[in-house]
């Protein structure tokens, strides 16, 4: 019997790619509330959750209180400049998009959700930009932890519902994609469509490596275990 499968994507990168649009948000409501020009300067975006990224930029500027006292204020900034930078970014779907989520949707044995770094707001938004936000259920975003591991156990165990059994598959761009899978026991699928190349997402162990997902039918036979 063909065993169900969670399709667990993440965002930047992988799905999209917003030419710099949330960066550039982020970095006008930082300034905004701090008068901090290139707040997020030396700050590793790559992989890591949004959540993450805040509270490190909040420390690396000595700024009191963390994360939890000004994420709030920082989320109302951030949400009203994204729309604006996703508009003047020139940003793309990634190969393979959205042809891959069209063969995958409305398959029984398949369920499509998120395993993302980015805020779950920030994400709809960039999602519906680019036209895909309407393929996936649900899952799991970057507000919830620095640890992307917590990202992918929450993602999983909510796009799981109602379908035991179903074997999960994160896919990602960046080794810590991988090392988040691996630390949950899921099959891990990289895409070299990042920073990181075929040979470096290899060697950080991910199940299966794809220059990119341009062969959507070859990915979708890997993706379902049917390759």
């Amino acid at each position: 019997m063909r065993v169900s499968r969670l399709l667990l994507f993440d965002v930047d990168n992988t799905l999209l790619w917003s030419g710099g649009a949330g960066g550039m948000a982020m970095g006008q409501a930082f300034g905004d509330l701090f008068g901090i020009g290139d707040g997020f300067k030396g700050v590793e975006f790559s992989g890591r959750t949004d959540r993450y990224i805040l509270a490190e930029a909040l420390r690396q500027h000595g700024i009191d209180g963390g994360y939890e006292a000004h994420q709030a204020r920082f989320l109302e900034r951030y949400y009203a400049h994204l729309p604006q930078a996703l508009r003047e970014c020139e940003g793309k779907l990634m190969p393979g998009f959205p042809a891959l989520l069209d063969a995958m949707r409305g398959r029984p044995d398949v369920r499509l959700g998120l395993a993302t770094g980015n805020f779950s707001r920030a994400a709809q938004m960039k999602l519906a930009h680019y036209g895909i936000d309407a393929y996936f259920i649900g899952g799991a975003f970057g507000e919830e932890s620095e640890d992307r591991a917590v990202i992918v156990r929450r993602a999983v165990e909510r796009v799981a519902e109602g379908l035991p059994g179903a074997a999960a598959v994160v896919i990602g761009d960046t080794p810590h994609d991988v090392s988040s899978a691996k630390a949950n026991g899921v099959i891990a699928v990289a895409v070299a469509t990042g920073r990181h190349s075929v040979d470096e997402l290899k060697e950080c162990g991910a199940d299966f490596v794809f220059k990119d997902l341009s062969d959507w039918r070859r990915a979708a036979a890997t993706l379902t275990g049917e390759a």
